[in-house]
């Protein structure tokens, strides 16, 4: 009698078990973007300009340092921050200023950022510096895009296909 107890409680608990990985296996339904809806990624790692300009060193200055450390010009590590900014119809709707990372300042600058906007046509305006003096922006991309439902659009820096990049 406690063998057939035993087993119908433990065939009970295994199906109570299953039954709630099956509910909540398919509920709550998850869903990542609503369905009027795309995505806007900024993502990207780039080195800024150099702070200073490379100078020749002088003579005095050769003289002081070891033989194998003599090249002929000085270079500082420390980069500048990068600055994007990213207009959706006109309007700033991301702007970031990225500092470089590293204990000197002088690796890459690097920026990732999601946003979601309505699917359909857009004029997306990018602009991104990376020299810390005052001025213009030195890459300016301006383009119209069709998003559709659940698109993905990625903006990047690739200085060898000629700056930001939409894909």
């Amino acid at each position: 009698m406690n063998r057939v107890l035993a087993g119908s409680g433990q065939v009970l608990l295994y199906g109570l078990f299953a039954l709630f990985i099956g509910v909540f296996s398919g509920w709550p339904v998850y869903r990542p973007l609503l369905a009027d809806q795309a995505v806007l990624k900024v993502s990207f790692i780039h080195h800024g300009q150099r702070v200073a300009d490379c100078r020749p060193f002088s003579a005095d200055e050769l003289a002081k340092l070891a033989p194998n450390m003599r090249t002929p010009m000085k270079c500082e590590r420390e980069r500048s921050a990068v600055t994007i900014e990213v207009d959706l119809d006109g309007v700033t709707v991301y702007r970031q200023v990225a500092a470089p990372s590293g204990l000197s300042r002088d690796g890459p600058s690097s920026v990732y950022h999601r946003l979601q906007v309505p699917a359909g046509a857009h004029r997306i305006a990018v602009r991104l510096k990376d020299k810390a003096a005052p001025g213009p922006f030195k890459y300016i991309r301006d383009a119209q895009v069709d998003l559709k439902p659940a698109q993905i659009l990625v903006i990047d820096f690739d200085p060898e296909k000629g700056g930001i990049t939409l894909s």
